[in-house]
């Protein structure tokens, strides 16, 4: 392809995407992949994953291993790295040497200010890899995931949870230790929380629900987790929590949580709030509302807010449940 330019090679690979591929179109992807563009590589690397062109993975490797060689300028912002190593992966490369490689690979970029490391989408790749490959038990995967579960970059620490969730209950002590280490992000403890509840079930939700007790962010990606469940057990945790609960964001947050639980008790509950006239009733009417709740349960919410004949939840209906989406 030397006398085609940059755009016009770009363009006969494009026009390959969801077509039905035959000799000369292989031929046009494994030339590409022994191109020197990363942005190439990286649309055939695609190409040939979307197609399972499994023959080409003698030429994915090589394009990949061409790839570490001064890095930050043959390929900047790993785009060919990281859609490599996910061609590999779901090809079903099994060679634990190939995601080693990537997931222990850092590339520092210059940006504004600084610089930063642009290969957290490859590592978070090679962790997720790394678990299926060959010669390799649970606790050696584990081993080599623990340095992505304290890495720097966020996303790479989520999708080492989310990979070291794979192992099932090999994964449990790394993932409450995780959970348990102060200091870290929301987010990261949020994936933690869901990833032990689907592991564990009813066993996860003492342990989960401890983290309630802050009333911070964390705890209400406790919360959340929990009415992921949908499990009586968790309901009730939730419920316990609510007694008493003095912060009105973190109120709000629970009453959201006690709704997504979709459980009948959990709509009992929060219509009981609205009867009652609590000061958390507009929330809790903000809370059914979110729900798209169906024709009976929208008939009980707005009976519940007519027998207060309060202006303020007559108020807090409109506002969350108009008319328009009542009909």
């Amino acid at each position: 392809m030397p006398h085609q330019s940059f755009d016009e090679q770009m363009a006969a690979l494009d026009v390959l995407k969801g077509r039905e591929l035959d000799a000369a179109s292989i031929t046009l992807i494994k030339k590409s992949l022994a191109g020197r563009s990363n942005f190439l590589v990286a649309k055939a690397a695609r190409l040939a994953e979307d197609a399972n062109l499994t023959d080409l993975i003698p030429d994915l490797l090589g394009a990949y291993d061409r790839f570490f060689s001064n890095a930050e300028k043959s390929d900047p912002k790993c785009w060919a790295k990281n859609a490599l190593s996910r061609a590999l992966s779901k090809l079903e490369c099994r060679d634990k040497l190939v995601f080693l490689r990537g997931l222990r690979h850092h590339q520092m970029e210059p940006v504004w200010g600084g610089k930063s490391d642009s290969a957290g989408a490859l590592r978070a790749n090679c962790a997720h890899a790394l678990v299926a490959c060959d010669g390799l038990d649970n606790q050696q995967v584990l081993i080599h995931l623990l340095d992505p579960l304290v890495d720097k970059d966020k996303s790479v620490r989520v999708e080492a949870v989310r990979a070291i969730a794979q192992l099932g209950d090999a994964a449990i002590p790394v993932l409450r230790l995780r959970a348990l280490i102060p200091g870290e992000e929301p987010e990261v403890l949020a994936t933690c929380f869901s990833a032990l509840l689907a592991i564990e079930r009813d066993t996860a939700i003492p342990f989960v629900a401890n983290f309630l007790d802050a009333a911070d962010d964390p705890a209400a990606e406790a919360a959340f987790a929990l009415a992921e469940t949908r499990i009586p057990v968790a309901l009730a945790a939730l419920l316990n929590r609510n007694k008493g609960v003095t912060e009105p964001w973190f109120a709000g947050v629970l009453l959201n949580a006690i709704a997504l639980t979709r459980l009948p008790e959990a709509a009992d509950f929060l219509i009981s709030i609205v009867e009652r006239e609590e000061r958390e009733a507009p929330a809790a009417i903000e809370a059914l509302a979110r729900l798209t709740p169906n024709v009976e349960l929208r008939a009980r919410i707005e009976q519940a807010v007519r027998g207060t004949g309060s202006p303020r939840l007559q108020k807090a209906l409109q506002e969350h449940m108009p008319p328009s989406a009542r009909e």
